[in-house]
């Protein structure tokens, strides 16, 4: 099974913060398998506005909010 992975960006508010500013103009760069895939992919877009500290990009490792592992069973 593949872990899916999303890679987005966008004007922040606060550089070190991921309070977006404007969620409609969202950069989405592209949903990937695995997370070299996104990383690569994030590394990307994010050198394209590397002087720009108002832009951050992300990676979302969308797999553990599909299939969040369960808690521990009580003994």
């Amino acid at each position: 099974m593949s872990k899916l992975h999303l890679v987005f960006g966008g004007r922040v508010k606060d550089p070190q913060g991921l309070d977006f500013q404007d969620l409609k103009a969202l950069d989405v760069v592209g949903f990937f398998e695995d997370y070299k895939s996104a990383e690569d992919a994030w590394r990307a877009a994010a050198q394209r506005t590397v002087d720009d500290a108002e832009m951050r990009y992300v990676v979302v490792h969308l797999h553990r909010l599909l299939e969040p592992e369960l808690p521990p069973v009580a003994k």
